[in-house]
């Protein structure tokens, strides 16, 4: 940790397809032993296999997009509140405390991935076509994930006052 200055944080590039910085960092973390080109290839397929079933969607109020489906379900996992141990008078506790923007984003792919490495048996493009298709629509293994740490934090509430 610097205790000089601020480091600022780096921007980075939207990527090539859609034009987007979040999909960008979400290729960094699919991306595994600086194979980038693999992990480009897998999301902008699991997004083509987004496209192919959103053409077959009939619900008027379905994104029209595969990128719009993508950023729903980043929106959708991102959690609001996780808990932190707190260590108060010799006892742990679990504290709920709000969680920033960027850790919200880590988080939220994170568990996408997650989720989507988890399932086996099947190419990692489907598979992570199906969490985010599922994620947008609040279902799925990383909402699931979400919900259970908003309800952490829910049941913890009594320890919010040890909250720095």
């Amino acid at each position: 940790m610097p205790r000089r200055r601020e480091i600022p944080k780096r921007e980075i590039a939207p990527d090539p397809l859609y034009d987007s910085p979040l999909v960008t960092k979400f290729i960094n973390c699919v991306m595994s032993d600086g194979k980038k080109a693999v992990a480009q290839r897998v999301v902008y397929d699991a997004m083509d296999i987004i496209a192919d079933k959103l053409s077959k969607e009939t619900d008027p109020n379905a994104p029209k997009e595969a990128i719009a489906v993508f950023q729903r379900a980043i929106e959708n996992v991102k959690p609001f509140v996780e808990v932190r141990s707190k260590r108060v008078g010799g006892a742990n506790y679990q504290v709920p405390i709000q969680v920033n923007r960027r850790r919200q984003q880590s988080l939220s792919f994170r568990w996408i991935i997650t989720a989507a490495r988890d399932e086996k048996g099947r190419p990692m493009a489907a598979r992570l076509a199906d969490e985010l298709y599922s994620a947008a629509k609040g279902e799925g293994k990383a909402m699931m994930t979400r919900d259970q740490t908003h309800r952490m934090a829910d049941a913890n509430k009594a320890f919010a006052h040890f909250a720095r």
